[in-house]
């Protein structure tokens, strides 16, 4: 590891191209430079410096301990703020995990407002589905969930709140054959047709889904903005967010049908473990308590496409 001293040295060296003049950069004697120089060579037995031309440069060892050297010092002055950070009660990264019913859009505003604090945590948003929220949290690859479906599990030091509820209609294509079917449309009517379903990503659980009939067809695909365009297209039919679906169906992309069975509304949660939560974690549940906020997170956008 080289000093700040030998590090200004090396680049003061290789920007004036002689001592004389690194040594007016430094603010040195030029004898002093000199025998630094020679030092540093003595310490890593290795010729650092050029002297056969009349500029004086850095040679291929010089340049590499001169940039090695650079790199560790900036991840050691950056070591010395994440300490100083973490001591301070911010966390050194914050792991953010959302249900992917949620649209990850109506998080950008609250990002800004936390970058504002500059508080120099890093954070890490990932989205899963179903059973794969809650897993995370409870696998230690998230710090706060947002969103989650379902009842929250048995989990040591598990807290939650709600945050708010999700409404859903039943919608098809004006193209597929459910759309001229009688209302309210039957169970067995509607089996007869593929649903499309957003993928559980629980890694051990069984994999889960909403609405489906026994011994239904399936499409399974990766997100709900996929699930709403899927059923645009007339690849099959299923429940939606209602207010996030209102553009498609206003414009005539989706007609939304009444069924013999409804489905009842989703509760959502926000939850995160451990009594003591970091001052980033604070500012992050503080703000999803604010109703106008959690109202904004669960109605989300109206999809596009």
């Amino acid at each position: 590891m080289l000093s700040e001293d030998e590090l200004a040295l090396l680049e003061a060296i290789s920007q004036c191209g002689s001592l004389t003049r690194a040594a007016a950069q430094l603010g040195k004697a030029p004898s002093t430079v000199s025998y630094a120089a020679r030092q540093l060579e003595a310490r890593f037995d290795a010729l650092l410096f050029d002297r056969r031309r009349y500029r004086l440069q850095l040679t291929p060892a010089g340049q590499l301990l001169a940039q090695g050297a650079e790199r560790l010092m900036l991840d050691s002055h950056r070591l010395a703020h994440r300490v100083k950070q973490v001591a301070g009660g911010w966390e050194d990264r914050l792991g953010i995990v959302s249900d992917e019913i949620l649209e990850f859009d109506t998080f950008l505003p609250l990002v800004r407002d936390f970058d504002a604090l500059r508080s120099g945590v890093s954070l890490r948003f990932t989205a899963q589905v179903l059973g794969g929220t809650w897993e995370a949290l409870g696998d230690g690859r998230a710090d706060l969930v947002i969103g989650a479906t379902n009842a929250p599990p048995a989990m040591s030091k598990l807290h939650w709140e709600e945050l708010g509820v999700m409404e859903w209609v039943f919608a098809v294509s004006p193209r597929h054959p459910l759309a001229k079917e009688r209302e309210p449309l039957s169970s067995e009517t509607i089996a007869a047709h593929r649903a499309v379903v957003v993928a559980d990503t629980s890694r051990r659980a069984g994999e889960r889904s909403y609405g489906l009939q026994s011994g239904q067809n399936v499409l399974a695909v990766p997100s709900m903005h996929a699930k709403a365009m899927a059923q645009c297209a007339g690849l099959g039919v299923g429940w939606l967010p209602l207010q996030r679906v209102a553009g498609l169906v206003q414009d005539g992309r989706l007609i939304v049908k009444r069924t013999a069975d409804q489905r009842e509304p989703n509760t959502l949660y926000v939850a995160w473990r451990g009594d003591r939560p970091g001052r980033g974690l604070s500012w992050w549940l503080e703000k999803l308590k604010q109703p106008r906020l959690a109202k904004r997170l669960v109605q989300g956008l109206p999809y596009r496409g």
